[in-house]
């Protein structure tokens, strides 16, 4: 028998589940895979990668020599695992058919994923740009589902392919190892996206870095120039009587003058050493 239910239907099939299968689904208590005598459980967050932002649907899977029943959370998951699944001659015929249909595409979905974060990443060195750290967050927190994702999905093919309980044909277990290994590299490419997101952060660090060193070394440069100004705007404020220019007719004119030399030799200086 092949079935996909929603868990508050579970009971309705208790004749043909295992008890303690159903008291779990019941109480929610559920390890990611378990291995039994007759029968294999397992459970996984199913997400849409290609409609990023949608909450995952959990998925469990109770699979023995007789029946398959794919129990869903929630009616988009329901509906989505019935566009998923096939019916098959045999049940590890039918599981391999959802696992095959759940990581159709995936590789071109990152791909995308790539392409727009290289694009990005060429857009902001264009132009910098403010919310260029909020696409950065972004693409690391949908890295991170999906490593989540795809971490949990290699878990359970694993255990699936090591087939403890016998459940699966050589020819099953061949076919499982195929997707366990497609979703290894799956979950490689992921891990590397996340290391370039990661170097993006790091650049865009680096480039805030030069900017505000370049605006305090203008600062420090404009300081620098207006400094002997104001020493001698402070020496010359303290107003002694014998200091004989000021009553010279030509000492203001003089003093205009010398403080555009020094200003200007300054600046012609720091040009020299291209620190301006």
């Amino acid at each position: 028998m092949q079935k996909i239910l929603c868990k508050d239907e579970a009971e309705k099939y208790s004749d043909a589940i295992d008890p303690k299968v159903v008291c779990y689904i019941r109480d929610g208590h559920t390890d990611t895979f378990e291995s039994h005598k007759n029968f294999s459980l397992f459970v996984f967050p199913m997400y849409d990668i290609h409609q990023p932002g949608l909450p995952a649907n959990e998925i469990m899977i109770y699979i023995d020599h007789e029946d398959l029943f794919i129990f869903c959370e929630g009616k988009r998951g329901y509906e989505r695992v019935c566009a998923l699944v096939t019916k098959e001659e045999t049940n590890e015929r039918a599981l391999w058919c959802f696992f095959q249909n759940l990581l159709k595409n995936d590789m071109d979905n990152l791909e995308d994923i790539e392409c727009e974060i290289a694009d990005a990443e060429m857009a902001a060195m264009v132009r910098f740009h403010d919310n260029y750290i909020h696409k950065i967050i972004s693409y690391r927190k949908e890295l991170l589902r999906l490593k989540r994702y795809y971490e949990q999905l290699d878990a359970v093919l694993d255990s699936l392919s090591l087939n403890t309980n016998h459940l699966l044909s050589e020819e099953g277990i061949r076919h499982i190892n195929i997707l366990s290994g497609r979703t290894t590299r799956y979950l490689s490419s992921v891990l590397n996206l996340r290391d370039y997101v990661t170097q993006m952060r790091e650049a865009y660090q680096s480039q805030i870095d030069i900017e505000q060193n370049n605006l305090m070394r203008l600062f420090t440069v404009i300081t620098a120039i207006f400094q002997p100004l104001t020493l001698m705007v402070g020496w010359y404020g303290m107003n002694f009587r014998n200091m004989p220019e000021m009553g010279w007719t030509y000492a203001y004119p003089l003093f205009a003058g010398i403080s555009l030399m020094i200003c200007t030799g300054m600046l012609i200086y720091f040009k020299k050493k291209k620190w301006v």
